[in-house]
């Protein structure tokens, strides 16, 4: 079972369904991480997603990170990705936060829809709970890449490594 908790501050549109964009989103990530042991029935997995602002993913980004400024996604695992997951387990595999103004930013960069934005920037930052990291390489961004286009693929999403070409 998946749980998804999911939150939208009033920068988000409320005439989109965020928390559900989101839930659909993680389900979409975990379907592609290659972590079957959450998926299959073993365990009881649950995500938190936050939809906030620039301020508050700033202040989390200077206090996790030591980077003064607003990013678009921070991922908070509490799930070591090495470890086994006993059957039954109740598993929190943490938190990914989002903020709206880089967000909305990016999307309108690209040309894309806000919602597809968000979606994205959920995926990735899910696959980031279950230990995928584009950081530790370019085979491993690489991987990590694939596995958000067929993420995003399954939503109905197009691929948003060729918009950015």
């Amino acid at each position: 079972m998946i749980q998804i908790e999911a939150d939208a501050s009033e920068e988000w549109d409320s005439s989109t369904d965020w928390p559900a964009l989101a839930a659909r989103a993680v389900c979409a990530a975990l379907a592609e991480s290659g972590r079957d042991d959450l998926l299959k029935g073993k365990a009881s997995v649950e995500v938190s997603v936050r939809l906030t602002g620039d301020d508050e993913v700033r202040a989390l980004n200077r206090s996790w990170r030591g980077t003064d400024c607003a990013t678009n996604v921070l991922s908070f695992p509490m799930f070591d990705p090495e470890q086994g997951v006993p059957e039954g387990a109740e598993i929190l595999l943490g938190d990914v936060v989002v903020a709206h103004g880089v967000c909305s930013r990016e999307a309108e960069e690209k040309g894309i829809a806000i919602t597809d934005h968000a979606a994205h920037l959920v995926v990735h930052g899910t696959l980031h709970l279950v230990g995928h990291d584009h950081e530790d390489g370019d085979a491993q961004a690489d991987a990590m890449e694939a596995l958000e286009r067929r993420a995003l693929a399954s939503l109905g999403i197009a691929d948003p490594y060729e918009v950015m070409a």
